[in-house]
């Protein structure tokens, strides 16, 4: 026998939940006791005196507070709702816990030790289950249901649905006034008929119906041979407005009807003093004194949220020649009077396909988080590296020039680069200028360089060499030396700034020195070197006036130092400075070097000089122009999107096009969106 009972709280609690609170801790007893007798028991069979508790964890329907709702959860989720059963109060032994006896009483009480005398007897005899009633909604447990009504609202007008039919204004106005010519049409058939049938009496009633259908056959074939003219389309052109206008200001028109001056000041056109003119709304205004036209100094009053008013400026902006929003106001004021045509002009400018094909930037995103190997001192120099292509340059050799290149390697951590010199664009001279510099730095962990053409500043002869570059060779070759070779987007030149702008320093290097000198193979490679050490001893901190501060740190501060690239075998104190063995004071001062680095450089990396508002993501299936820009804007090829790549922000910086010659991969600075794929 195990008996197990609980204090109530001192927080006044009601008494179904401490009822509840039995409930779970009847089936964590269960639970215990399952757990620790190494015997094979059969169903617990749970028993309460609290039709309450039955109720709630009976209840499939009602939801409960959150205090009922997790004991409930606890107790369904280890027992089922057979296993409950009801007791009454006066054969419940927990009572004798909850209530309390005295010594006495409890050492005469046997209901405690034994439990309800129909145990012993077979379950058959048991009292009946008990069914518990559905839980009443009003149960200050129960949490009330919250309805929520919603409406949508659609345009069921057969009038309204024909307008939004069409896209463009010239097509409705001619469609409507097909329409109320054939109205006029068919209006004038019945009466020619009712006119024919009234002149039967004085004709034979045999031939009377064969006269009437000959005339109405002629009549016909005159009508048919109509034509719209101009009268046709002004009247169609004042039917839409006239519809529009009454679907838009209802109210305003029905004020003005009943012969008030002016409208509601809360109407949207209470500052036009808009007057009715032959059933049309027009803008009163100040200017009836003036020379102008009639129509342009009571123009007819639109809403912008009208589709008509779209197709107006959208056949406003075509007949313009696609010019700017002022031009479209002053032109579209000559009749019309559109509230809020400001805006509803800029944005038909900014749907427009043709000025976004012509006059579309390329797109733009917020400025990504630096990568890792940027931002970490835990790697020695050049463990990190950028590569890059720059050249040719002409050297003498013999009594012939022949051309080399640079080949720049840039630590994306401490900036500092190495040059070295390529013989010729060819991937075995590549691998070898890489085999130099890894022989000469270290090993390096990571390699990232631009993706074949794309690169700012070459000479076209260097672009067209390097797309013929087998990446696939030198990769295989880099992997033996355990180098992971990163390759940029196509065409993404600001994603290898880092190279791009030494590649800048580097040239003005270069020029300065040479002065359009003729040099041999070994004073090239000299001159390298001198640049080398120039650029290495560049501040990539900012340079104080003051004389007391620490000087500007520099990329030789460390490679000057740098002995065996590994990390260092331990923590290095000042004291090492003094003492005799020299591999400590490098490694002290190589450390001094990375804690400058994380206080002094690393900060200024901090802000984003630009592109620092998220902007839209391009979209599977969005239309976009491909920007080439040594070609003429009108040539630039059509793209759709077919991929994106997003960033860990769920920003998208690069996607794949599919063009009328294949399959593109571009950065978005190298597109703009044209139409968007919804």
């Amino acid at each position: 026998m195990l008996g197990k009972a609980r204090v109530a709280p001192l927080k006044q609690t009601t008494i179904p939940r401490l009822e509840l609170t039995a409930a779970v801790l009847a089936v964590k007893v269960d639970r215990m006791l399952k757990r620790e007798l190494c015997i094979q028991l059969n169903s617990s069979c749970f028993w309460t005196d609290s039709q309450t508790v039955l109720r709630y964890i009976s209840n499939d329907t009602k939801r409960f507070h959150t205090f009922v709702a997790n004991r409930v959860a606890a107790i369904r989720e280890a027992t089922n709702v057979f296993q409950w059963r009801y007791i009454s109060s006066k054969s419940n032994p927990a009572d004798e816990a909850s209530r309390g006896l005295s010594a006495d009483s409890f050492m005469s009480c046997k209901r405690w030790i034994n439990g309800p005398d129909f145990l012993r007897r077979p379950e058959q005899e048991w009292p009946e289950p008990f069914e518990p009633q559905p839980v009443c909604s009003e149960d200050p447990e129960v949490k009330r249901d919250i309805l929520i009504n919603a409406i949508d609202i659609q345009p069921h007008d057969a009038t309204t649905k024909f307008v939004h039919y069409f896209s463009s204004w010239a097509k409705l106005k001619i469609s409507v006034a097909w329409l109320l010519k054939l109205k006029d049409i068919l209006l004038s058939m019945s009466t020619k008929r009712k006119e024919l049938m009234a002149m039967g009496p004085s004709v034979d009633a045999s031939i009377a119906p064969r006269r009437i259908e000959e005339e109405m056959r002629k009549n016909r074939a005159a009508i048919c041979k109509q034509v719209l003219t101009v009268k046709d389309i002004s009247k169609a052109e004042v039917a839409i407005v006239c519809y529009s206008q009454h679907a838009s200001f209802k109210e305003e028109i029905k004020d003005l009807q009943r012969g008030a001056s002016v409208v509601k000041n809360t109407s949207d056109i209470y500052r036009l003093d808009p007057v009715l003119h032959q059933g049309l709304l027009r803008v009163g205004g100040r200017l009836s004194r003036s020379v102008l036209p009639e129509e342009q100094k009571h123009p007819l009053i639109l809403s912008k949220d009208q589709h008509v008013s779209k197709l107006i400026l959208r056949d406003l902006h075509q007949q313009l020649g696609h010019a700017g929003r002022n031009h479209m106001l002053s032109a579209l004021r000559e009749r019309y009077w559109i509230t809020c045509a400001n805006s509803a002009c800029r944005k038909i400018l900014s749907e427009c396909v043709v000025c976004r094909r012509h006059r579309g930037q390329p797109a733009e995103q917020k400025m990504a988080d630096m990568p890792q190997e940027r931002v970490c001192p835990e790697f020695p120099p050049f463990t990190n590296v950028g590569v890059d292509y720059f050249g040719p340059i002409e050297v003498k050799r013999g009594r012939v020039m022949v051309k080399r290149y640079g080949v720049i390697f840039t630590c994306m951590a401490s900036r500092a680069i190495h040059l070295e010199v390529a013989h010729s664009l060819t991937t075995d001279s590549c691998i070898n200028a890489i085999r130099r510099f890894v022989c000469r730095r270290g090993p390096v962990r990571q390699m990232r360089s631009d993706n074949g053409t794309n690169f700012i500043g070459a000479e076209r002869e260097l672009r067209e060499a390097l797309a013929a570059i087998d990446h696939t060779k030198i990769h295989q070759a880099l992997l033996l030396k355990e180098i992971d070779w990163i390759f940029n987007t196509p065409a993404a030149s600001h994603h290898g700034g880092v190279w791009e702008r030494l590649i800048r320093m580097v040239k003005r290097v270069l020029l300065s020195v040479l002065h359009q000198q003729t040099l041999d193979d070994e004073s090239f490679q000299t001159i390298l070197c001198e640049v080398e050490a120039i650029l290495n001893d560049r501040p990539i901190t900012k340079v104080s006036d003051d004389v007391n501060d620490l000087e500007a740190l520099t990329p030789n501060h460390i490679l000057l130092l740098k002995g065996n690239p590994t990390v260092a075998p331990g923590a290095f104190q000042e004291s090492d400075v003094y003492l005799r063995k020299r591999w400590r004071q490098v490694q002290y001062l190589s450390d001094l070097f990375w804690k400058r680095w994380t206080k002094e450089y690393l900060p200024l990396l901090q802000e984003r000089q630009k592109w620092s508002r998220p902007r839209r993501s391009f979209a599977v299936d969005d239309i976009v122009v491909v920007v080439d820009r040594s070609a003429p804007r009108g040539s630039w090829i059509l793209g759709r999107v077919t991929n994106t790549y997003p960033d860990k922000h769920v920003l998208v910086r690069a996607v794949q096009l599919k063009t009328q010659t294949g399959q593109l991969e571009r950065p978005i600075s190298k597109i703009f969106l044209l139409q968007e794929a919804n």
